[in-house]
């Protein structure tokens, strides 16, 4: 199988909506996903932001079977970038297939293009699948994580 990465960008909105489908469907979270969508203004003006990296992954038929979401982050102690991935998912049927590699990889060469300092991402506990790649592609650092309300 060949695996496709396309970058989103302006234009890209059929592909977007698609895309957070995938997700809804992958994470089980439709109420996060696709509840209540963007209008389209906002999905233009998010998918010409330079810094918002929204990666599709297709198979030989052109049909959708990954994606990632991530984020560049200026730094301010030197003139470099760190790149987030916030969302990172593949249809079940595909997965174990190098698909996540190959979208990990695209965003790699968006950061390479950008000066990136790092790539960096989160794995959950229990989610051997994903810390296997992570710990196969990265280094492993171990850190707490806090949401703070607004």
């Amino acid at each position: 199988m060949t695996i496709r990465v396309d970058r989103l960008g302006t234009g890209d909105d059929a592909q977007y909506r698609a895309l957070n489908c995938l997700f809804a469907d992958v994470f089980d979270d439709r109420e996060s996903y696709l509840s209540d969508p963007p209008y389209d203004d906002y999905v233009a003006r998010l998918l010409a932001m330079p810094h918002v990296v929204a990666l599709i992954a297709r198979d030989d038929a052109g049909t959708l079977i990954g994606g990632l979401v991530g984020y560049e982050l200026p730094k301010l102690e030197q003139r470099r970038s760190e790149f987030y991935i916030y969302d990172l998912a593949v249809v079940e049927n595909h997965r174990r297939r190098g698909v996540a590699t190959a979208l990990i990889e695209a965003m790699r060469a968006v950061a390479r293009a950008a000066g990136g300092w790092a790539v960096f991402v989160q794995g959950d506990y229990g989610d051997d699948a994903a810390l296997a790649l992570y710990d196969k592609l990265g280094e492993r650092e171990a850190v707490l994580h806090f949401d703070i309300a607004p």
